[in-house]
C-alpha cells in the first residue's frame, strides 16, 4: 500500500521532524594508519546528524548518524531533502518507511551517504517505538543479556607515545573496561610489534587485546604481520586489508588462528552479505549508522548469526550496546567516550562489561552542549 492509500484512521502519524547538524570537536587530532599512508588527514571533529521525530499524539524519538573527516554537510542535505516523505506516515511501519526513504533518494544510490542520512530517521523511529512500549531498545528487540563485553580504542591511536599507550591501557582496565585495542600500521612493522609487546607485558597474558590496521596493509604485509602477531593471543586483528578485499580477508581467516575482524566501512546490508558469503571475517563489525540504521543492521546480524560469526559493532556505543545485547553469541562493544558530551546520560561499566541501559528507548537525551555545537537545524512539518 502506498503512502497516499494509508487510511486516515491510522492510530498515529508523524507530524514534525527536526534535523540538527552538530559538530563534536575532539580534544586532539586523531591519527591512525590512514594518516601515515597519506590517505587522510588527522581527524579533528565528528559531524553528527540528529533526527528528532514527533507524532500528532505527542510521541517522540531521537535518532543519530555521523560522518568523520567529510560528509557531514552532505548527510544533512540529503536528510533534509527526503524528510518530508515521512510526514503523515504511521511511525510503527519502520521497515516500510526505510524502504520509502531509500527509494526517495535512490538516484544517488542505495548505500553510502544516502542511507547513512536516512539511518538517523530509522533509529529515531525505533527509539520512539520502544519509548511508547515503555521498554529499552534492547528489550523491544529481544535481549539476550543485560551487559556486553566492552573494549577501549580511544587510548590506543598511533599518535600516542609508547609510555602513554601503556598508561592508557592500564587506566582503561582500572575503570573496568574489559579489552584494549591498539592501532597498528606503522611503515616499520617492528614498531607495531614493540607497542603490542609492551601493552601485552603490562596487561598480562590473559587480558583481552586487539589490534586494528585500518585497511592499510598490502596482502604480503598482512601475511607477515598476522604471522608475527600470532604469539600475542589477540582477540582479533582488525581490517588488515582494504575493506572490499573479501578474497584477501578470507585467505587470512583460513591461514591464521587469530580471528580476523572487518566490516565497519561497509555501507549496506548487501555488502555485508557478500562478505559473509565469502567467509571473509571471523568477527563481523557492522556500524548501524553507516549501513542505514537499525533496520539493515538487524538483517546483517541475522545473516552473521546464521553463518556462525562473532560480532563486534563499530563505534557509537550508545546505540550498539542495545544491538549487541540481542545477538545470540557473546559480542563485543567498542568503548569510545567521544560522544558522551552530546547526551545527558552516561553508560555504566562494571567488571569488563557495559551495562545495557534500562531507560525507555535508547535512553538518551540531547545535552545543551550538543545544542551549542549545532551549526544548522531545519524543522519539517508542524509540532502538535
Amino acid at each position: 500500500m502506498t503512502a497516499s492509500l494509508i487510511p486516515s484512521s491510522s492510530p498515529d502519524a508523524i507530524a514534525w521532524i527536526r534535523l540538527s547538524s552538530c559538530y563534536l570537536p575532539l580534544a586532539q587530532p586523531i591519527s591512525d594508519a590512514k594518516v601515515l599512508t597519506g590517505r587522510q588527514k588527522p581527524m579533528t571533529e565528528i559531524a553528527m546528524l540528529f533526527a528528532e521525530v514527533e507524532t500528532r499524539d505527542g510521541h517522540r524519538g531521537l535518532g543519530l548518524s555521523y560522518a568523520k573527516r567529510a560528509g557531514g554537510p552532505g548527510q544533512f542535505a540529503h536528510a533534509k531533502e527526503v524528510a518530508p516523505a515521512l510526514l503523515g506516515e504511521d511511525p510503527n511501519d519502520i521497515a516500510r518507511l526505510w524502504t520509502k526513504l531509500c527509494w526517495a533518494g535512490a538516484s544517488v544510490g542505495r548505500s553510502g551517504l544516502a542511507t547513512q542520512a536516512i539511518g538517523a530517521f530509522d533509529v529515531a523511529l525505533y527509539d520512539m517505538k520502544a519509548r511508547r512500549a515503555g521498554l529499552s531498545l534492547s528489550k523491544l528487540l529481544g535481549a539476550q543479556r543485560e551487559s556486553v563485553a566492552c573494549y577501549n580504542t580511544s587510548g590506543g591511536f598511533l599518535h600516542t607515545p609508547l609510555d602513554q599507550l601503556v598508561t592508557n591501557a592500564l587506566a582503561s582496565r582500572e575503570r573496568g573496561i574489559g579489552g584494549i585495542k591498539l592501532k597498528v600500521g606503522h611503515p616499520d612493522g617492528r614498531q607495531d610489534l614493540a607497542r603490542v609487546e609492551a601493552v601485552r607485558k603490562a596487561l598480562g597474558d590473559e587480558a583481552p587485546l586487539m589490534v586494528d590496521a585500518n585497511q592499510q596493509w598490502t596482502r604480503p604485509a598482512a601475511q607477515r604481520m598476522c604471522r608475527a602477531l600470532e604469539p600475542y593471543n589477540l582477540v582479533w586483528i582488525e581490517e588488515p586489508l582494504d575493506a572490499y578485499d573479501n578474497e584477501g580477508h578470507a585467505a587470512l581467516c583460513t591461514a591464521f588462528e587469530t580471528p580476523i575482524a572487518t566490516g565497519e566501512m561497509l555501507t549496506s546490508a548487501g555488502e555485508h552479505a557478500e562478505l559473509i558469503r565469502t567467509r571473509a571475517a571471523d568477527y563481523l563489525m557492522p556500524d548501524a549508522p553507516r549501513v542505514g540504521g537499525i533496520t539493515p543492521f538487524l538483517k546483517i546480524a541475522a545473516l552473521a548469526e546464521h553463518a556462525g560469526l562473532m560480532l563486534g559493532p563499530h563505534f557509537a556505543m550508545e546505540l550498539h550496546v542495545h544491538l549487541a545485547a540481542i545477538y545470540a553469541t557473546e559480542p563485543w562493544v567498542e568503548h569510545f567516550d567521544w560522544l558522551e558530551p552530546l547526551f545527558e546520560e552516561r553508560l555504566q561499566i562494571r567488571d569488563g562489561r557495559m551495562l545495557v541501559p534500562t531507560r525507555p528507548g535508547l535512553g538518551l537525551t540531547l545535552s545543551e552542549q550538543a545544542r551549542r555545537w549545532t551549526r544548522e537545524t531545519v524543522e519539517i512539518g508542524e509540532r502538535p
